[in-house]
């Protein structure tokens, strides 16, 4: 009888696909399967995030609650970043976790099963050509990294500390990826990496040097691949090529992230982000001037222990400029191991004040932006079984959309004309 694995992913979307490679090693090795019940697991897994203090803080409740549910001889184990930067706290603060794995080991994963308290968080560790077994979570589409680790020094984050120095993988080997994950039936390739427009600055060993956009192109070229999207690109390496390659290839998906963090320029430099308030709003609108489909969604910080009313007017007159279809924003969080650790923090009420204006304004915007889609016609890419007889995707340029409809539009691209829309998601009948 093959063993059975409970994985639990906390985290972006490398999260989700390291864990991918965990189940793919423990498949390839010790044949177990999943399980959505932690009472018939025979491994329990929680794959952490550590970017804001909430993901760690529900690392020990979670892993508290595992092991009451836990049948008797499971083990438990700790992966991702709060592994990487907590290592032997976790054993202190939870001595029935069995191992820890932090983000740069993933390969150790069947060494950690097996051995009794077993530990390995360096995160410098390189596995850029380590080739890791198949699995992806969705059938659909398949997340690539293309890079691990981060070279940039901003001072309130925490990723340089716990996945290490940035690294490139091989294009010969993601190309080889790519290929076997399309001719598998997966129709959207999604890149991964901290700064995927960064990519080609270092590899392990020789390589062919090639960057970013000249990678997008090669991937374009397999005749499988009919979408690719990526996450995250830099607003500092946002060069006219890669804008040109993004906007006229007709495979690359008309979405961009760009992570804003502040309008302040000078919250910028405190931040050590690289660009100016001037320099993001030149990429931001020349992108939309070139390609007025985008949909451009961005992250933002609210309350850095530097930022002054005016700052924050800054953030807001970024925000009226770009009128992104979608933030992720958060009060600033102060993270171990960071330069900003220790700065002293803005009054907790002024800091919401600010979250609340930004978001209440943002989403005001968002209203404008959705009735806008309310008669439109979309390809949508459906990947996703819904309660009451409804299927649900993704238009080109990153809409959710969701229709009355089957599995049968699973893996398929159907023209669908918008009735409804709403924040989150677009209703709308097959044409």
């Amino acid at each position: 009888m093959s063993k059975r694995l409970f994985i639990q992913t906390l985290g972006c979307a490398m999260n989700v696909r390291d864990s991918e490679h965990i189940i793919a090693e423990l498949k390839k090795t010790d044949d177990y399967e999943l399980t959505d019940e932690i009472s018939d697991a025979d491994l329990i897994l929680i794959n952490t995030c550590s970017v804001r203090e909430k993901p760690v803080h529900k690392l020990f409740s979670e892993v508290g609650s595992f092991f009451k549910h836990k049948k008797s001889g499971a083990k438990i184990g700790v992966c991702g970043c709060t592994a990487s930067h907590l290592g032997d706290e976790i054993f202190k603060r939870a001595p029935y976790v069995d191992f820890v794995l932090g983000a740069r080991n993933v390969s150790k994963i069947t060494t950690a099963v097996n051995t009794p308290k077993f530990i390995s968080t360096d995160i410098n560790f390189d596995e850029s050509e380590y080739a890791f077994g198949e699995f992806r979570s969705s059938p659909y589409k398949s997340h690539i990294n293309i890079m691990i680790g981060c070279d940039k020094k901003c001072t309130y984050c925490i990723v340089p500390q716990t996945r290490g120095d940035e690294i490139s993988i091989p294009s010969e080997l993601i190309l080889k990826e790519v290929e076997k994950a399309a001719k598998n039936g997966a129709k959207e390739i999604f890149l991964l990496g901290q700064n995927v427009n960064n990519y080609g600055k270092r590899f392990s060993n020789s390589h062919e040097k090639m960057d970013f956009s000249d990678l997008l192109v090669k991937i374009s070229d397999i005749k499988e691949v009919e979408r690719i999207r990526f996450t995250s690109p830099h607003p500092l390496h946002m060069d006219d090529k890669f804008l040109e390659v993004f906007v006229n290839n007709p495979k690359i998906c008309k979405s961009m992230h760009m992570p804003l963090q502040s309008g302040s320029t000078k919250v910028l430099r405190d931040m050590k982000r690289g660009y100016t308030k001037e320099w993001f709003l030149d990429r931001a609108l020349k992108l939309r001037q070139m390609c007025p489909q985008v949909n451009i969604s961005t992250d933002i910080i609210v309350a850095y222990p530097s930022e002054s009313e005016e700052d924050f007017a800054d953030t807001m007159d970024v925000l009226e400029k770009v009128r992104f279809e979608q933030i992720f924003s958060f009060k600033f969080s102060p993270r171990p191991l960071t330069p900003a650790a220790n700065l002293t923090l803005i009054d907790d009420e002024v800091a919401s004040a600010r979250l609340s204006a930004l978001q209440n304004r943002h989403s005001e915007i968002l209203d404008e932006i959705v009735l806008k889609q309310e008669g439109e016609i979309f390809d949508v890419y459906f990947e996703e079984l819904r309660a009451n007889g409804a299927v649900a995707g993704r238009s080109f340029s990153n809409f959710l959309v969701q229709v009355n409809g089957s599995e049968e539009l699973l893996g398929t691209t159907r023209k669908v004309k918008i009735n409804e829309a709403k924040r989150m998601v677009l209703y709308g009948q097959l044409v």
